[in-house]
């Protein structure tokens, strides 16, 4: 299943969040949303899951327009892994799990055997089942990020989309959920877009990269493509680092402290880093 978005427009008020970007999130693939704070990641994720309705262009799955499929139809297809999630009841952890099968139960509880199973797979899954019956406001911040994950797993979608999902998550679960990612991808075909901060998961996870700079989609492509020394230090408007990993081969990109960035403008007086040339 194929989410495709067509000359996205979106503003509030007077800024304008998304300008005219298009690109696809392909079954079998990951593609990364990246680019810096106030790019127009978080909205271009809402209005993918038909959260936010733009104001300009169209969002498509498969061939049908997004806006008007039902939304528990919708439910079915997409799950979304927000920013934060906030719990109007201090439910359990397999409670939370088991509201990703509202779309195929009502939401009444009534739940089969096969329910269940999908909820027990989908904690596992994210490593939440020696969790389960703890309160979800009992838990640090990554150990709710997983639940919340483990939420969207038992939708059982065709298309997962994610913000910054290993925001709050140590190295190992951020490894671990990304290698769930690209399993989901590449064993069952999903369809995922995820917003990542860290470049250098998104040079070693991403099929695809999708840079956005003020709302504007500045690069797209391969991430050797995309992680280019001279359009990043623009984007970023900072002096950085980009290399060849030598173990991935994947690109490495660093930021660099204030005494290197001075190093480098007294080497290269004329250089501006939002231009990425000298």
């Amino acid at each position: 299943m194929r989410l495709s978005a067509h000359d996205l427009e979106v503003s509030y008020g007077l800024r304008q969040a998304l300008a005219g970007v298009t690109l696809d999130v392909e079954p079998g693939r990951i593609l990364g949303v990246i680019g810096p704070n106030g790019s127009g990641k978080s909205t271009l994720v809402r209005v993918l899951a038909g959260l936010r309705q733009p104001d300009g262009g169209a969002v498509r799955l498969d061939d049908r327009p997004l806006v008007g499929i039902p939304a528990r139809e919708r439910a079915r297809s997409i799950a979304v892994v927000p920013q934060e999630t906030h719990l109007a009841f201090p439910l359990r952890v397999r409670e939370l799990v088991r509201l990703g099968r509202s779309p195929y139960t009502g939401g009444f509880g009534w739940e089969g055997a096969a329910d269940h199973r999908i909820v027990d797979e989908a904690m596992a899954r994210a490593e939440m089942s020696a969790l389960a019956d703890r309160r979800v406001d009992e838990l640090s911040g990554g150990e709710r990020q997983r639940a919340v994950v483990a939420r969207a797993l038992a939708q059982e979608p065709r298309v997962l989309l994610l913000d910054e999902p290993t925001a709050s998550l140590d190295l190992r679960h951020a490894v671990l959920l990304l290698d769930l990612l690209r399993d989901l991808a590449r064993d069952r075909g999903l369809a995922i877009a995820v917003v990542l901060h860290d470049l250098n998961l998104a040079a070693m996870y991403c099929d695809r990269l999708a840079l956005l700079s003020e709302g504007r989609l500045h690069a797209v492509g391969p991430p050797s493509e995309v992680l280019e020394y001279e359009d990043l230090c623009a984007v970023y408007g900072t002096e950085l680092y980009v290399a060849p990993n030598d173990v991935t081969g994947q690109m490495v990109v660093l930021p660099l402290a204030r005494e290197h960035r001075e190093q480098l403008a007294r080497r290269f007086p004329h250089r501006d880093p939002r231009s990425g040339r000298q």
